[in-house]
């Protein structure tokens, strides 16, 4: 991995990475809803799991990005 990354480079991956985890969220949810509504809601594990990867990615970026953080 590149260590010189630009602040919008680091942003946008950031954004690519909510925006993929959100559509990945509801395309999962909208599945489990026309398939199986009456099963356990299965989507629960991908989002709790994949929303763990993601708070640390956003905790990377921000402890990058905001000035006086190490």
């Amino acid at each position: 991995m590149k260590a010189n990354k630009s602040a919008a480079a680091v942003k946008w991956g950031l954004w690519s990475h909510v925006i993929s985890y959100v559509v990945v969220v509801l395309a999962q949810v909208v599945l489990w809803a026309l398939l199986t509504p009456d099963i356990f809601f299965w989507p629960l594990w991908s989002i709790v799991a994949w929303g763990i990867g993601l708070g640390f990615h956003i905790w990377a970026v921000r402890s990058r990005l905001l000035p006086g953080r190490t």
